[in-house]
């Protein structure tokens, strides 16, 4: 780990984006807006698991952001897919519009 960072503000910076992210899926009526916080929150974890492997010499960190980018790309795919869909049919993204899927 370079020196002009240390451990304890990366760590600090990867909660910051998941509260970041958490906010935005909380607050947020928009489903792209929902879709890049989940993104966002994804990715604090994955600076998190190679901070963390990093600092204790271990290859695992790095094998599990495999792993979530891959998860992220799919959930992103499909994620995408559905708003369009929503959208073709409703014309309207906000989460709000969508609460009763019975009606379309």
């Amino acid at each position: 780990m370079p020196d002009f960072i240390s451990m304890h503000a990366i760590i600090v910076l990867g909660f910051v984006l998941f509260s970041i992210g958490i906010v935005g899926v909380i607050t947020r009526r928009n489903l792209i807006v929902v879709l890049m916080s989940v993104e966002i929150m994804l990715n604090s974890v994955n600076l998190l698991f190679v901070t963390f492997a990093r600092s204790f010499n271990e290859n695992t960190g790095q094998i599990m952001v495999l792993f979530v980018m891959a998860i992220a790309a799919a959930e992103a795919a499909i994620g995408l897919a559905l708003v369009i869909v929503l959208y073709r049919n409703r014309r309207n993204i906000m989460a709000d519009s969508i609460q009763n899927l019975k009606d379309t």
